[in-house]
């Protein structure tokens, strides 16, 4: 989960990509700022470092790499309020670079009159009203929708298109004026909300020639970050592209990507994808995208070069780990994603299986039946499967794979603000494997791969091997917008492992703790070739040939 990818399309994770640089500037009005965070006592000499690496990436708009950090931080110290101001505070710029540098979201806020904006922020909110798992503060959703104006305004992206000659002191005038109206202001529902943001959009208008539209996607914005860090709105693109993910397919051209210092890392080539059939190989950086350089674009503005339609062509720059880098023309095709991959006998002596499962989405239950069944057909006596990186997916999924494993007994529970998110999940005894069982997990195994490895732990079905997962612990709910072809990400409810245990901030802890981890290209897992050599997979096999002898 947290490893931030791109599927030259499709997005990954509650963390996505970098925003555009930012000039200094001002902080939201209830946000501390870096000289009153210095003065705060951290919990430790590790957190005061961790603070000040990411005020230096703060300082270089580097946002994504700014919230990786933060967000890891939190993990560490979820009570430390400086980190979590940091987070905060870094996301807004993040999200506003990405909306600002999605031509989907630049074309509808073109397009919306202000009528139509303040009846999609009115969805929103009633969005929120209806199914987020906490009752909503209604002066908090306003206050949050207010510093991500703010932080707009700060931003050059958001100055370019909306008030491209305002100058510095009209600018700091009118975040006083802001900053006076919300302060003591009472707002107790959703329509006193709503009246907030019409207010700011009509003030910046008078002031500096906003379109009262932009302002009024800012408190939209605002309002579902101030939730928590999985609650989001999100553009046309980034809608379709989350379809894409549960789908299993998408339109590009087959890679993953993340950001690693100002360069654009290939993490991993989908099999049969049109990348790999060009060469492309894990660890290769792409250095220029259709004759720009990519040193010169910010991963946003990569990313988007990288996307196109069904047959068009991408010619890319790309250098190995040897440096030399070669031209490549690629052809956008439909490319189908496996959830279920390296699938083989890792120890044929003992016939021990091994399989990866990277996502959970609509076709994991369909390709690990195919997979379990292959594995059978070759003899197979026990099972390794490996949920490392896997960053989740969707719940049903995860509850068909571990229901495929359990005979019976409770996989995973819900509980939300209604009481149609109060469910428990159970396991059916028909078509049960029974064969033993190691999991894999670390890290950024998150979500639906939580509840798997928690469901195995819990019923002491398996091993699991790793590091303490992820931690998430709760669900998203997917709702369309009825303005906009947009929608929002809103948490609904929160998991609990079949012993009644929490996930969040907590995670899964493994049986057997393995610390360190071959990640031998910024942090990606190894690939199937390189299993041999994995300490994970070492430790995994040695467990699986006990559970064996144990029969």
């Amino acid at each position: 989960m947290r490893r931030v990818v791109l599927r030259a399309g499709v997005l990954f994770g509650a963390i996505l990509w970098t925003a555009v640089c930012v000039v200094a500037a001002a902080q939201p009005a209830n946000l501390a700022t870096s000289d009153q965070l210095s003065a705060m006592p951290p919990a430790s000499v590790e957190v005061r470092d961790l603070l000040q690496q990411g005020r230096q990436l703060e300082g270089q708009a580097r946002w994504s790499e700014a919230l990786s950090l933060y967000e890891e931080a939190m993990r560490q110290f979820p009570e430390n309020a400086s980190v979590v101001q940091r987070f905060v505070f870094s996301r807004l710029h993040y999200d506003l670079g990405r909306r600002y540098n999605d031509p989907s979201f630049l074309a509808l806020a073109e397009g919306l009159s202000l009528g139509q904006a303040l009846g999609l922020y009115d969805e929103v909110l009633l969005k929120i009203q209806a199914h987020y798992v906490e009752a909503p503060d209604w002066r908090q959703l306003a206050e949050w929708g207010a510093n991500a104006f703010e932080v707009a305004l700060s931003e050059p992206a958001f100055r370019r298109v909306n008030c491209p000659t305002a100058t510095e002191a009209a600018v700091e005038q009118l975040r006083a004026e802001l900053r006076e109206k919300i302060r003591g202001r009472v707002i107790p529902s959703r329509e006193a909300a709503g009246q907030a943001a019409l207010e700011a959009a009509t003030l910046a208008r008078q002031r500096l020639g906003i379109v009262p539209g932009a302002v009024i996607f800012e408190y939209v914005c605002g309002a579902t970050n101030a939730l928590d860090p999985y609650s989001a709105y999100l553009t046309p693109s980034q809608l379709t592209d989350v379809y894409s993910q549960i789908e299993g397919n998408f339109v590009g051209l087959g890679i993953e990507l993340k950001a690693d210092g100002g360069t654009l890392l290939i993490v991993r080539v989908i099999p049969g994808s049109p990348a790999q059939r060009a060469g492309i190989l894990p660890g290769d950086r792409i250095m220029a995208v259709d004759g720009r350089p990519t040193k010169d674009l910010t991963t946003d503005q990569a990313a988007n070069l990288l996307q196109g339609k069904e047959g068009s062509v991408a010619t890319l720059v790309v250098a190995g780990a040897e440096g030399t880098p070669r031209q490549l023309a690629i052809r956008r095709e439909q490319v189908d994603v496996p959830s279920v991959d390296a699938v083989q006998i890792l120890d044929r002596d003992r016939a021990i299986g091994y399989l990866r499962i990277t996502c959970f989405q609509k076709t994991t239950s369909r390709d690990l039946d195919a997979a379990l069944w292959d594995l059978q057909r070759a003899g197979m006596q026990s099972l390794i499967i490996d949920l490392r990186g896997n960053p989740g997916g969707l719940l049903i999924m995860a509850v068909e794979v571990a229901d495929k494993f359990l005979a019976d007994g409770v996989i995973v529970s819900t509980r939300g603000r209604m009481v149609q998110e109060d469910f428990t999940y159970t396991a059916h005894q028909i078509g049960t494997w029974s064969v033993p069982l190691v999991v894999l997990i670390d890290g950024d195994s998150a979500s639906a791969a939580e509840i798997f490895a928690g469901a195995i732990r819990d019923h002491h079905r398996g091993t699991i091997v790793g590091t303490r997962s992820y931690g998430k612990g709760s669900v998203q709910g997917i709702f369309p917008l009825g303005i906009g072809n947009s929608g929002v990400r809103l948490t609904t409810a929160k998991f609990y492992s079949p012993s009644g245990r929490p996930f969040a901030l907590v995670g899964v802890e493994p049986d057997i703790q393995v610390r360190k981890a071959v990640r031998p290209i910024g942090g990606s897992l190894p690939q199937a070739d390189g299993l041999a050599h994995d300490p994970v997979v070492a430790a995994a096999l040695q467990a699986a040939k006990q559970s064996v002898a144990r029969r």
